[in-house]
């Protein structure tokens, strides 16, 4: 079973994230930050997989080092989980609407660390979530997962809409990078360098 659990604890945050990339979609979220809650929750619906996060953090002062620090501690559960990434699709790409709003999220299960980042928000916050912690979050979980990932929005007036897009997107070609791929032996690195962990 491809599963992992992180722990991680600072001055400034006390994480713990469990994954299972075989999951059936279930989220048990809190981080303190409730429309950050209901973003994590829809990766797990939307992949789907099973997550379980629990993140206390120094949220009197703001919600960067929660929200990035989560990004971290989900990207190394994610490339434990992994493991030999040896029979996976590796890429997947997905566009989500959500009522005007539009993302397209396209990811490569490669070992290498990318972030491409067009999101723009025309509101600072949706309710206690600072819009400029999303380019955190998923620039801590690209490095940590070890992914290039692309991350466009394409339209939207609405805050709310524009980031519940992005993560469904996400979630969705997520979901599809880390499937097992039915016509590549699960032995095989599907990379023409034999292997995506170097």
């Amino acid at each position: 079973m491809r599963s992992a659990t992180i722990e991680r604890n600072t001055k400034e945050t006390s994480i713990s994230v469990t994954i299972n990339l075989e999951g059936a979609g279930t989220g048990d979220i809190t981080t303190g930050i409730g429309f950050f809650d209901h973003m994590l929750d829809q990766i797990a619906r939307h992949a789907p997989l099973d997550l379980k996060v629990l993140a206390k953090g120094d949220l009197h002062i703001d919600g960067h080092h929660s929200v990035e620090d989560v990004g971290i501690a989900l990207g190394q559960a994610v490339d434990r989980a992994l493991g030999d990434r040896k029979g996976i699709a590796r890429y997947g790409e997905a566009h989500a609407p959500l009522d005007e709003a539009l993302t397209r999220v396209v990811i490569d299960i490669s070992g290498r660390p990318f972030l491409v980042y067009n999101v723009t928000f025309p509101a600072q916050r949706i309710g206690e979530f600072d819009t400029e912690l999303m380019r955190e979050f998923f620039q801590a979980f690209a490095v940590h997962a070890r992914v290039g990932l692309h991350i466009d929005s394409l339209r939207g007036v609405n805050s709310h809409h524009i980031a519940e897009s992005a993560f469904k997107g996400f979630a969705r070609a997520f979901g599809r990078a880390i499937a097992h791929d039915p016509r590549r032996s699960q032995s095989e690195a599907p990379s023409t360098k034999g292997t995506l962990t170097a």
